[in-house]
């Protein structure tokens, strides 16, 4: 009994002096980090960094954040952050966001509020902090830019999946539920309101290949930049309007896409009909491009439903044979 004694004794005065070692070392790794940051010119301040959770859990909260990166122009505030991992399990980090944060970037500044916005993110157990996993959600989640505070765009829903396949390349899944556009956005592309009020799901899967590994270096140092994109199925709808793509495109060192993506259409006239009263297609090439449409609807034996490329070649894109306008730069800031 009393060696039984004696050894549990032990193991708790072994496990406290764990605990306030990891969580010294967590306090020290932490500030080190902020003034480095200072030290490259950045503002990265908090009132308050503490740990607790003993003795089972280590939970790191931020008072006041405040992190701008002068390079790149993006900053982000917020009257508070954690950061949660097991004790034993440090390599499991669990992100609870607050309800209402500030995120800048060189053009505007937009205040996001969330419902429950968390991450679970298992990363490698080495100082290079590389994830290995990471899902994010929300249960609300809504964008309000600064100066404009009646252009809301808004989520009811929201699930984040990313998994490292190998070193660089990575998978994402993206599943969002009632997205409400901004009044600009929503009269740009449906000016008569015929549509509902919100485009009820967006489902995304797709691989994509980085120039580097994301690590800690990424938010210190630079971004890694997309070399090649695999989209497995984007699937959208909104009321009467579906659309699918599938396809694969390598992205050049100067960000341009180059290859193929294949879009499947269901009611795709009223497409066109929005495109056209958007001014997004010019009137006078409405016609042509649906009279081109009509042809390939009609070779794959759906007149309702379309197959057609959308090809990306020399900074241009076309859809299947029409050329629509130029490609997207596919840089991170």
């Amino acid at each position: 009994m009393r060696f039984l004694l004696a050894v549990i004794v032990i193991a708790t005065l072994g496990w406290s002096g764990y605990w306030f070692v990891g969580q010294r070392g967590l306090e020290q790794g932490f500030a080190h980090w902020f003034e480095g940051r200072r030290a490259k010119g950045w503002v990265a301040e908090t009132s308050d960094l503490d740990v607790q959770g003993f003795p089972n859990r280590f939970d790191t909260g931020f008072t006041d954040l405040m992190l701008a990166d002068p390079a790149t122009g993006l900053a982000w505030e917020a009257p508070y952050f954690q950061l949660s991992a097991l004790s034993y399990q440090p390599n499991h980090v669990i992100a609870v966001w607050p309800e209402t944060q500030l995120i800048a970037t060189p053009q505007e500044k937009f205040r996001v509020d969330a419902r429950d916005m968390r991450a679970s993110l298992r990363i490698a157990p080495d100082t290079r902090l590389a994830p290995r996993n990471l899902t994010l959600t929300a249960d609300f989640l809504q964008v309000t830019p600064e100066v404009r505070p009646d252009e809301t765009t808004a989520l009811t829903s929201l699930t984040l999946a990313v998994e490292q396949l190998q070193e660089r390349d990575y998978r994402l899944g993206l599943a969002a539920e009632g997205l409400t556009l901004a009044p600009p956005w929503r009269d740009l592309l449906d000016p008569d309101g015929e549509l509902p009020a919100q485009i009820s799901n967006l489902t995304a899967d797709l691989t994509v290949s980085f120039d580097k590994i994301w690590d800690r270096s990424a938010v210190e140092d630079a971004r890694p930049q997309p070399t090649y994109i695999k989209v497995a199925l984007i699937d959208g709808r909104w009321g009467q309007l579906h659309l699918q793509a599938a396809g694969e495109v390598a992205v050049t060192p100067d960000g341009l896409p180059e290859g193929e993506i294949t879009l499947k259409a269901r009611n795709w006239r009223d497409m066109i009909a929005l495109a056209q009263a958007s001014g997004a297609l010019p009137e006078g090439m409405a016609q042509t491009v649906e009279n081109g449409l009509e042809l390939l609807a009609r070779m794959n034996g759906n007149r309702e439903t379309l197959d057609v490329p959308l090809s990306f070649r020399g900074g241009r894109i076309l859809l299947g044979p029409i050329p629509i306008g130029p490609a997207p730069v596919l840089r991170l800031r």
